[in-house]
């Protein structure tokens, strides 16, 4: 393994019932925990997302709502999957941009307060696309010189990833094998929640990121707009979302 680990390492992939964030459900999750020594423990469950999935959707996964009306829902495994990636940084394929956030999102549904503050975030799309631009079989292909059978089943995409990272490290001499380096490479914006609503700018302060007040302070404008916080945390903004805007509003005393 050319991965230098100091902790757990978590990769893990998500299919879901859809692509919004703040109303889709899990569905499938696979989770691939790497330990410091190279040792290798997966959990793959099917979940009952308690929404419908789509016909289109389950055309692209194969999971079906027959597949996952008798399974567990999220909710009922939550604690068993916290505990696996408890003190893990967490990684995947294009999972800065959706398995991490929508992750969170289950679990503060199932009021598990999910904080990813002391957690490195590895995206391997992200180190993908900085150094080659291609998609994941094509990833796989290049850097593991092997087909991707069984794309989209969550288990085998998860085991991709990691070889593909792996074999990044090995590649590239520009890449530490750390944890650290890697989560920090893999960002395309410093962000302070996790879909980047709300980011750091180049002086360390959180700033909005959408909308009218974009690339403005967070507390200046809750400071001069108190009913700004109040249409955000009526909105239809993601949960961790809301967490970290509650958390700003707190340390500012506003």
């Amino acid at each position: 393994m050319n991965l230098k680990l100091s902790k757990p390492l978590a990769f893990f992939d998500l299919e879901t019932t859809g692509l919004n964030i703040a109303t889709d459900r899990i569905v499938e999750i696979s989770i691939v925990k790497i330990m410091p020594n190279g040792d290798k423990e997966i959990k793959t469950k099917l979940i009952n997302p308690t929404i419908p999935i789509p016909q289109e959707v389950s055309l692209v996964h194969g999971i079906t709502n027959e597949d996952v009306k008798d399974k567990a829902t999220f909710k009922e495994v939550a604690h068993e999957l916290y505990q696996f990636i408890d003190g893990c940084d967490l990684a995947g394929y294009n999972s800065n941009r959706f398995d991490v956030p929508l992750l969170a999102e289950e679990f503060l549904r199932a009021e598990i307060d999910f904080d990813v503050s002391k957690r490195n975030l590895i995206d391997v799309q992200n180190i993908f696309h900085k150094m080659e631009k291609r998609t994941l079989s094509a990833a796989y292909k290049f850097y593991c010189g092997k087909e991707l059978i069984d794309a989209h089943s969550a288990e085998a995409d998860t085991t991709a990833t990691f070889e593909i990272l792996d074999a990044q490290v090995a590649k590239y001499d520009e890449l530490k094998a750390d944890a650290k380096f890697l989560g920090e490479f893999s960002q395309m914006t410093k962000n302070v929640d996790l879909l980047g609503r709300i980011v750091y700018n180049k002086d360390g302060v959180e700033v909005f990121n959408f909308g009218k007040h974009k690339g403005k302070a967070v507390v200046e404008i809750l400071e001069k707009e108190p009913g700004y916080y109040a249409w955000m945390m009526n909105g239809d903004f993601p949960l961790y979302t809301k967490k970290v805007l509650t958390a700003i509003r707190l340390k500012s005393k506003l």
